[in-house]
């Protein structure tokens, strides 16, 4: 496996650990969510491109 596979693969994972539907995450918001959504769609992008 690429690095990129490897980094998309763990972004992805944090992307459900911080959803607000866990107990430990209702307090939260939507902000972490959407921060790691964000960084993960720039992965996704650079793994698409070939750049990362």
């Amino acid at each position: 496996m690429s690095l990129g596979t490897i980094v998309l693969v763990i972004l992805i994972l944090l992307l459900i650990g911080v959803l607000p539907i866990f107990p430990h995450a209702r307090g939260w918001g939507f902000a972490p969510s959407g921060l790691i959504s964000t960084v993960l769609i720039v992965v996704l992008i650079l793994v698409l491109l070939g750049k990362l």
